[in-house]
């Protein structure tokens, strides 16, 4: 064979490595918890998310650059600068943004539209102490024992005490109840208490910022032990302690904290994420919560449930 043939071939191979496994990618499916529906989930960078987490070059890539925390902020700074603005029309028409319940119209970047606060009254929820609601919208995982049951996908425990970093933190939370709410980059991007209480602490841990679409989830689970995050520990009257974490992920900015007292109220707002899907991790004590039944369901038939801010997701244990 000459040369120009093998020079020929490389790059047939390498193209075609480039562009393995595309054809037949399993799409996210969830349940819309108002109606019962199974529905696809319309993912903004699907292509190349697919291509990061199940392609050779794409992990590579993946490793060596696209994880690191100078690409997202590079990209969150782009997000900040006026001339992003461009990119929320067409944003908004593709993902079927509903713009009418956001207190503003007008934005100066595409981060201010983002983060945009919502009119008080868009997000109801139930007032009732004894009700726990749901902290974002966002899709539900949910796990009423950790210690009983694998996480998210068979053969992998989510392993605890790697992701708090803390032994006594362990030690009190190793046989609670989990609940993973995934925002993705088309959903409202704050945050809020899911009941009132006091909070104790809170700290960061400084990681990787791999994504947490269920795309990569299904190829790297262990990606929420492995990813940027913040916690919180909040003392509340009904459900006991609550661990309540932000999990930082591909192209997300920042994690901001907006409360500014420790007694903090249900449904009231603790903070937002820039650019980027995120997920905020619920952590709770041993019998302190029974989480609503669909919840468990579903993601026992490995499916989450779309919910929004407000919507009750679980109660008080008896």
């Amino acid at each position: 064979m000459n040369r120009h043939k093998k020079i020929i071939l490389l790059f047939t191979i390498l193209f075609l490595i480039f562009l393995y496994p595309f054809h037949g990618a399993k799409p996210i499916q969830y349940i819309e918890r108002s109606t019962g529906e199974l529905k696809i989930e319309k993912v903004p960078g699907e292509f190349w998310l697919h291509w990061l987490y199940n392609n050779p070059v794409g992990e590579l890539s993946l490793e060596a650059f696209v994880k690191r925390k100078a690409l997202s902020q590079w990209y969150g700074n782009k997000m900040d600068a006026p001339e992003s603005v461009k990119k929320i029309k067409d944003f908004v028409s593709t993902y079927n943004i509903d713009l009418s319940e956001a207190q503003k119209q007008e934005f100066n970047s595409f981060n201010d539209f983002f983060y945009r606060k919502l009119k008080p009254n868009a997000r109801e929820f139930n007032a009732n102490s004894n009700i726990l609601i749901s902290p974002a919208d966002g899709k539900i995982f949910a796990y009423q024992n950790i210690s009983n049951q694998d996480f998210i996908v068979k053969s992998y425990r989510f392993n605890l005490l790697e992701y708090l970093q803390d032994t006594n933190l362990y030690k009190t939370f190793k046989e609670g109840s989990l609940i993973i709410v995934r925002l993705c980059p088309t959903d409202y991007h704050r945050f809020h208490f899911p009941a009132s209480g006091t909070v104790i602490s809170h700290r960061k841990i400084e990681g990787d910022l791999y994504s947490v679409s269920p795309i990569a989830l299904r190829k790297k689970i262990e990606l929420l032990c492995l990813n940027k995050r913040e916690i919180t520990l909040i003392n509340t009257p009904e459900f006991g302690k609550i661990i309540y974490s932000e999990v930082g992920a591909t192209m997300v900015g920042s994690i901001i904290q907006t409360y500014t007292h420790n007694k903090v109220n249900k449904a009231q707002e603790k903070g937002y994420f820039k650019f980027g899907g995120s997920t905020v991790v619920l952590i709770f004590e041993k019998n302190k919560i029974k989480i609503d039944k669909d919840f468990l369901e579903n993601t026992q038939n490995g499916l989450e449930t779309a919910v929004l801010m407000g919507n009750q997701i679980a109660v008080k244990a008896n």
